[in-house]
């Protein structure tokens, strides 16, 4: 067939909730030119082609909600926005970014459509889509294509681009659906991230708070003063110090008595750490590879036994694995380098990258494996007789689970440790023969406490059962079911946003809040601009969210941040929706009907919180149409008390905010309130006919959703000016 050809017009980064979904996307606005023309059953051996180059498309269940569903909707005929978008979505599957979210609509020009990915990573998810392109071309014009290479590359920058384990364990803790604490990622390509918005959030980096002490961090990392704090309050430790040379390193040797263990005295992940020393060459050796890992060395009692990582989390025992012992056993062929990466690192959950449980052994980079090799009279190229087996790595990655094992008393003892040392988060590593046995009785001893310790061992342990560590962490963070949130007001609608959100942000500020507004006039901080110039958008309430010093935020929502960047919270108090006038939104993102229109207003309705309100005008029926939409409350507002929406709103029981005899009233079911004279208000007195008396109202019915106390609202209606 003629050559076909796929183009991408556009592609958009909604970086928070849209029209399509609460998560961001990558929108595509795809062109697919005279393929309009061949749907996909028409296309001789595309079928075949396609699920040759991915035969996991299987699972996909569109359209008939079954396995298979996506595929035989290929057989019946689809079109190749529809196919880019499931190849797009399995491709971001195949390299580590399980399921999402994905649609194809077309647009009023024919052959072009909009395709909609869930967007794990921006840089990630455009590559999965180019490559998507390219995958369905290939299909389609039956040349090749190297999948596996693509998905190795895709992989590779999930691996480098997306939050590591142990930090994405803690934030899909936080955004579960028991909590729903927001998460704002402050690197693009690290670890850090802030959970909950403004003055209620928490910081964590990988498995450090913004309560992790600096000083206890230290205190962790000098192992001779931990060991030294530890031993003053009666928590067991092996017997050592510090030694300044390798004949030092005997002579401690000989006072402690062997066996001995040689390590860092700052060390990390137990680089430079020998243990069951006996002889003076081995201490010897052992300290001259110690001491190129950190700037001092230490000598310790050996403790029999397996190596533990216990994890300490707000004082609380959360989780226990016991440490691998990585032998081999010879075939009478291979040597040891061969038989390390046939019998040890072909385990698929060894790997260097962060997301593998376990390491790669790798003895010219291991000093403590080729020692523990040479005691036993090999060297990594010798050939072990069949049947004979050697140990490589005596104490290494934890891989059992024993959690339920640990004695009380030894999950008060690591306890202890984490509180000395002063860590909010700690990886306690003792050595012990047996963990359901108190310490004291097997000379069982604490060899370390870290800061900062990884969690994947918790997460995937080679036998016994993942433990919720992430949950601990957020449940320390955030007690008592906290969800980190403050009070935020969205606004949207066709006229009077900006004066609806700077008047509701001057009642937060009467009432003592201090208060975050993005809107078309600016960014502000209270009534202190912080930029001027047009702020209605997601960056300018991005930076609002990750302001601590904000206790709430208002924010101006225009249909073009809706549908051109996506909003910068996920769900909010209120949600304000002033008026509409479809026609003023036509012609913008391909936007043309008045049900498009409704699409994109619904969007701020649709993030209110159980617990949160929609205020919206009856006047419009729209916007009532809309209330059944909102999770939480509905507070409806018009100019006219006896509009038959108010009054059917009103015998429900429900708010209403309305004018009657020239006052400003709120009314619940069918108690009054009259609040405010508009002969009072500067705002009635600026241009009849301008719909300020219907913007008071609205911000008037924010502020009572918010709790602020009648007085006050009264107060900046009284004093608010444009100016």
């Amino acid at each position: 067939m003629k050559t076909k050809d796929i183009k991408f017009l556009e592609i958009r980064y909604l970086r928070g909730p849209n029209i399509w979904t609460y998560r961001p996307v990558i929108e595509a606005i795809v062109d697919i030119g005279e393929l309009e023309d061949f749907p996909s059953n028409t296309i001789p051996g595309f079928y075949e082609r396609l699920t040759a180059l991915l035969p996991s498309l299987a699972d996909h269940r569109c359209s008939y909600g079954e396995p298979g569903g996506f595929l035989r909707r290929v057989q019946e005929g689809t079109w190749p926005a529809h196919i880019l978008e499931h190849v797009t979505l399995e491709l971001q599957n195949l390299a580590g970014m399980p399921g999402g979210f994905g649609k194809a609509r077309e647009t009023s020009t024919r052959g072009v459509y909009k395709v909609v990915v869930r967007a794990w990573h921006e840089d990630v998810t455009r590559s999965c889509l180019h490559a998507g392109r390219d995958l369905l071309l290939a299909a389609i014009q039956d040349t090749s294509f190297d999948v596996a290479a693509t998905v190795e590359r895709l992989a590779d920058m999930a691996e480098r681009k997306l939050l590591g384990p142990s930090t994405g364990c803690i934030v899909e803790a936080a955004t579960a659906k028991d909590r729903r604490i927001p998460a704002i990622r402050l690197l693009a390509t690290g670890n850090l991230v802030q959970l909950g918005y403004g003055a209620r959030s928490r910081r964590i980096w990988t498995a450090e708070t913004d309560r992790t002490s600096a000083i206890a961090e230290g205190i962790s990392r000098d192992k001779d003063l931990t060991k030294t704090l530890l031993q003053s309050c009666g928590v067991p430790v092996p017997e050592g110090r510090l030694v300044e040379s390798a004949e030092d390193a005997w002579e401690a040797a000989e006072d402690i008595g062997v066996p001995v263990v040689v390590k860092p005295s700052d060390g990390n992940h137990a680089r430079g750490v020998f243990t069951n020393l006996m002889a003076r060459a081995e201490v010897e050796s052992a300290y001259a590879a110690a001491v190129v890992e950190g700037s001092g060395v230490i000598v310790e009692r050996y403790v029999r036994g397996s190596e533990h990582r216990l994890l300490v989390v707000g004082g609380k025992l959360a989780a226990a694995a016991r440490g691998e012992i990585a032998k081999v056993v010879g075939d009478g062929k291979a040597t040891i380098n061969e038989l390390i990466d046939s019998q040890i690192n072909s385990d698929p959950r060894r790997g260097a990258a962060e997301e593998f449980p376990l390491d790669i052994i790798d003895l010219a980079d291991n000093p403590v494996a080729r020692l523990e090799v040479s005691r036993q009279g090999f060297a990594p190229d010798s050939i072990p007789a069949a049947g004979r087996e050697v140990l490589i790595v005596r104490s290494g990655n934890h891989t059992d689970d024993v959690t339920d094992l640990v004695h009380p008393d030894t999950a008060a003892t690591v306890s202890l440790a984490a509180r000395i040392v002063g860590l909010d988060i700690a990886g306690v590593d003792l050595v012990c023969e047996d963990i359901s046995r108190p310490l004291d009785g097997q000379r069982g001893a604490i060899v370390e406490v870290n800061a900062g310790p990884g969690l994947l061992m918790h997460l995937k342990p080679e036998t016994g059962q993942p433990r919720p560590v992430g949950r601990a962490i957020v449940d320390e963070l955030f007690p008592n079911g906290d969800d980190g949130r403050i009070p935020i007001v969205g606004v949207t609608g066709s006229f009077g946003k900006t004066t609806v959100a700077r008047l509701v942000a001057r009642f937060l500020t009467l009432a003592g809040q201090h208060t975050g507004l993005a809107c078309s006039q600016g960014l502000y901080v209270d009534r202190r601009c912080i930029a001027q110039g047009d702020s209605a958008n997601w960056g300018s309430a991005h930076r609002i969210l990750m302001n601590r010093a904000v206790d709430a935020a208002v924010f101006e929502n225009g249909t073009d941040t809706i549908l051109g960047e996506g909003l910068a919270y996920d769900r909010c108090q209120i949600g304000v929706v002033t008026n509409v006038d479809a026609a003023q939104h036509f012609g913008r993102h391909d936007i043309g009907t008045p049900e498009q229109v409704f699409t994109v207003l619904r969007t701020q309705v649709d993030l209110v919180l159980p617990t949160g309100a929609a205020v919206l005008n009856a006047t419009q029926p729209m916007l009532v149409d809309m209330a059944s939409l909102c999770d939480g409350e509905v507070i409806f507002f018009a100019a006219d008390p006896d509009l038959p929406t108010l009054v059917e709103h009103r015998t429900q029981g429900r708010r209403s905010v309305f004018v009657r005899n020239d006052k400003v009233v709120l009314a619940r079911g069918l108690d009054e309130q009259a609040i405010v004279s508009l002969e009072g208000v500067p705002l009635t007195g600026i241009e009849p006919g301008s719909g300020q008396i219907e913007n008071i109202l609205a911000a008037a019915g924010a502020a009572w959703a918010l709790g602020i106390a009648p007085e006050l609202i009264r107060t900046g209606l009284e004093t608010f000016t444009l100016t």
